[in-house]
């Protein structure tokens, strides 16, 4: 994808463009964040493989921030180190949450993908047209779906069965069922 977005033209960004761009990098990081410590709880492998998938996915933020010379909000990649305050308190929120039991931290999981669906289909929607960013969020979006069907998956393992949090019961199925 890498080498995709270096073939694509650099194209005007509005100040909305630059703005998601921005939020998704930070966004991005949270769920590796979030996945890192809830592996080191859970010792669960999803939390892990997943986080290993965020990390390719804000690494790709990045490399349009660094195409865009926009200033990275991710100066400090420590876990948890946020410059947003809303992701800074939704970190230790989702965090908490997820020590709780291994399926609460599979059903913050689950939320974390939903609300990334959601952030991203804004934006392809409504803000961005310019294709290098359009291809990076799209794939962003297909792994969002991979992700969201392995933390249901393991929570259908431990005998719960996922209702959505965010994402409307139509959007969902459509999502876990292909």
């Amino acid at each position: 994808m890498l080498a995709s977005i270096n073939q694509l033209p650099a194209q005007e960004l509005s100040n909305e463009e630059k703005e998601g761009i921005i939020l998704m990098r930070e966004e991005e990081k949270l769920a590796r964040d979030v996945y890192h410590v809830l592996y080191s709880v859970w010792n669960s492998n999803v939390f892990n493989n997943i986080s290993l998938s965020e990390q390719r996915h804000t690494d790709a933020v990045k490399r349009i921030i660094e195409k865009y010379q926009l200033t990275d909000p991710v100066a400090d990649d420590a876990n948890g180190v946020f410059t947003n305050n809303t992701l800074k308190t939704l970190y230790a929120q989702l965090t908490e949450a997820g020590k709780t039991s291994l399926v609460d931290g599979l059903k913050v999981g689950a939320a974390i993908e939903e609300i990334d669906i959601l952030d991203l289909q804004h934006q392809l929607n409504e803000v961005v047209d310019n294709q290098d960013i359009q291809l990076v969020y799209k794939n962003l979006m297909l792994g969002s779906y991979n992700h969201l069907k392995s933390f249901v998956k393991n929570l259908s393992v431990q005998g719960i069965t996922y209702s959505p949090q965010y994402l409307d019961e139509e959007t969902y199925n459509s999502i876990i069922n292909n």
